[in-house]
């Protein structure tokens, strides 16, 4: 299949278009569509795939989520299909993701042109499955008329579950389809979520609306009240506490996973981050340095997880205490201006980048990372 790859800062994706016939048979739906008498039957996602059962649980949860499935919707862009002549019958583009990794061979001298492979499997509708099912019933009563064309596509491959659950919230962030636009508040609301990440969620929630937060209002929610700028989407903080909280979440449920124990967590993280800004001096929210850019700030976040494992007690006293241990990073504050800053920590992506920052923070402070804390 031809494609475009497009490199966009660390992420990388490609442009195809594919015919209708092609993708129809490739692609997989996760909730039920109804045309003129006739249905599409959602296919049920395996017990791993936890993107699928995301987007098939928000999909079924019309009281919750406050989307109903439409039918007159797939009826209207059916009957687009049927009366377009000049106009073109799908001009936007259908997101499409897989967690294959798929091989693209550059062809000619700009080398972001050549040849994607498909999946072996198929592809997960991030955005437009109303139009993709209204193409399914078009080409059952119209097959020849279908076979001409050709959809947009969009095709993210070989990310994470995080990264295809963050890109269906962001995408669905509208008014008219998902009522809230960020992770923390769906974890927070539907009894479907594991408590790992509601507890997870809560931290978040915290470090946004707490006023003795140093992130309070500085956490992207997608159209908070604040002016003020913005330091990290909420969706990434949320991975960062998430993976925090579920290598502890044993000794977690033991203590107690409720609001209070939340808050206990919480009061840490604030107090190492009011220690980072001590330590960090005048490069801490200052737009000449990256200290308080997305992948600093998952790596510190990543720091106070190792830290606090070892030096949490007394909390009397303990933002001077860590203040004092972490003031090293004022030593590398020429490392962390924002020009040239890509160039003095290279890496494949922001995964990397984010482990290879944390890894330097960690040597500096002269914390011992366990073996598994130190990996991405």
């Amino acid at each position: 299949m031809l494609a475009t790859q497009v490199r966009q800062k660390d992420s990388v994706f490609y442009f195809a278009a594919y015919p209708a016939g092609s993708l129809l048979d490739r692609v997989r739906f996760i909730s039920r569509y109804y045309g003129e008498g006739e249905q599409i039957a959602p296919e049920e996602p395996t017990e791993e795939d936890e993107i699928a059962h995301f987007i098939e649980r928000i999909e079924r949860s019309e009281k919750a989520f406050q989307r109903p499935l439409s039918r007159a919707k797939v009826r209207a862009i059916k009957n687009f299909y049927e009366t377009a002549v000049s106009q073109p019958p799908i001009p936007g583009t259908v997101l499409l993701f897989t967690a294959e990794r798929l091989r693209f061979t550059p062809q000619g001298m700009a080398g972001t042109t050549g040849v994607l492979t498909e999946p072996d499997g198929k592809y997960l509708v991030i955005d437009g499955q109303h139009r993709l099912a209204a193409l399914q019933f078009y080409r059952k009563e119209r097959p020849g008329e279908a076979a001409a064309v050709h959809v947009p596509c969009v095709i993210f491959d070989g990310k994470s579950e995080d990264f295809a659950t963050e890109m269906f919230v962001i995408i669905n962030s509208t008014p008219t389809r998902i009522n809230k636009s960020h992770l923390v508040d769906l974890y927070e609301r539907v009894s479907w979520a594991s408590d790992d990440k509601k507890f997870a969620a809560r931290l978040v929630e915290m470090l946004y609306r707490e006023g003795d937060s140093p992130l309070r209002y500085r956490i992207n929610r997608l159209g908070g009240r604040s002016k003020q700028e913005k330091w990290i989407l909420q969706a990434e903080l949320f991975n960062e506490m998430h993976r925090w909280v579920r290598s502890e979440w044993k000794k977690i449920e033991r203590t107690g996973t409720d609001a209070r124990h939340a808050e206990r967590y919480y009061r840490v993280v604030r107090d190492f981050l009011k220690a980072s800004e001590k330590a960090w001096g005048i490069a801490w929210g200052n737009g000449s340095y990256v200290v308080t850019s997305s992948v600093t700030l998952k790596a510190m976040i990543r720091v106070c997880a190792v830290l606090s494992a070892t030096d949490a007690e007394p909390e009397e006293g303990r933002v001077t205490r860590w203040a004092n241990r972490l003031s090293p990073w004022a030593d590398m504050m020429r490392d962390f201006r924002t020009e040239g800053f890509y160039q003095r920590f290279p890496a494949k992506g922001q995964v990397e980048r984010v482990s290879r920052v944390q890894r330097e923070l960690l040597r500096s402070a002269g914390i011992q990372a366990p073996a598994a804390a130190g990996k991405a």
